[in-house]
């Protein structure tokens, strides 16, 4: 378990490069050339039987590419970096079938363009124009990336299509909801610095270790469900949680350890970690310090007394 939600929150919003600092710059043409590929091909692998090898790795970042045509000669490629160009179409790469990791970070994406990659385990698509999240069907893939674009809804990504799915980066985007999210196999989940306001869908995330949620618009957490028995890690800083009676929702969590709840308004009342503690008796961290022996005295006594005064009350 990390020690604090920064080591969860994998960087803050990075910085755009000169070659896509403005996505509305005039752009001059620059297909892909042999040249460039050649200077740009790595790793020689054996292939096929095993009986040839080829070069299976390709890096380019920063060469303001527009167009990736001539990679359909190259159908041996495993791991390709494109990020930081012109990119606005990514359907060459249909003819790479052994393809296992792709970057395309920083470019003009404004849909995935991904053709069917039987193999392909590692996508990240950060920091481009996407509006949605349709065009993803690779049976394969393990980790998905898609922050810092402009996805207002998420669909199209269903737990049928994606049972190695363990990892789904969302962060700065636009959404308002966690509907669509019905990937049973996600174990980490990033939706941090969007307008989220609605929890919903969330029992399908059955084997969810990490949810991320800071910079959101939350405000009630009925949302969370009993059949989240794998939830670990709740980092909701910076959201509009006012009232401790929210915190109890998160009962129904049997393996929460770790809750962030920092900047939010609840933070600010009294007696704030001993009333967390109260609810919710399992929890070992909230916000960036573990809980003492003390701390847990106090609470447990704190529920006992409770317990007993409900008790007494039920009586007369």
């Amino acid at each position: 378990m990390a020690d604090s939600d920064e080591e969860l929150n994998h960087g803050s919003s990075e910085t755009r490069n000169d070659f896509c600092d403005n996505h509305n710059d005039q752009v001059i043409e620059k297909p892909l050339t042999l040249e460039m590929v050649a200077e740009s091909l790595s790793l020689l692998a054996k292939i096929s039987t095993g009986l040839a090898h080829a070069f299976v790795r390709f890096n380019i970042p920063k060469r303001g590419i527009t167009d990736l045509s001539i990679l359909s000669s190259f159908p041996h490629l495993r791991y390709v970096d494109v990020s930081n160009n012109y990119l606005k179409d990514l359907t060459p790469l249909a003819h790479c079938s052994h393809l296992l990791t792709l970057k395309a970070d920083y470019n003009r994406l404004n849909s995935p363009s991904l053709p069917d990659l039987q193999y392909l385990q590692v996508v990240s698509l950060n920091n481009n124009a996407l509006t949605g999240t349709e065009g993803f069907s690779h049976p394969m893939l393990e980790y998905l990336s898609l922050s810092w674009n402009k996805i207002c809804k998420v669909t199209g990504l269903m737990g049928s299509l994606f049972s190695n799915l363990h990892t789904l980066e969302l962060r700065a985007n636009k959404l308002t909801t966690t509907a669509g999210l019905t990937i049973p196999s996600l174990k980490n989940l990033f939706l941090a610095e969007n307008s989220i306001t609605e929890l919903v869908g969330l029992e399908h995330l059955s084997q969810l270790t990490t949810l991320h949620l800071r910079d959101n618009l939350i405000q009630h957490l009925t949302g969370f469900h009993s059949n989240m028995k794998a939830l670990q890690y709740i980092n909701l800083r910076n959201n509009k949680l006012a009232d401790m009676i929210e915190v109890e929702a998160l009962c129904c969590l049997p393996m929460l350890r770790a809750l962030i709840l920092l900047e939010c308004p609840v933070a600010d009342q009294d007696d704030y970690r001993t009333e967390a503690l109260v609810s919710l008796r399992r929890l070992e961290r909230l916000d960036k310090f573990e809980y003492t022996e003390e701390e847990r005295r106090e609470a447990e006594d704190l529920y006992v007394q409770r317990q007993e005064k409900e008790i007494c009350s039920e009586d007369v």
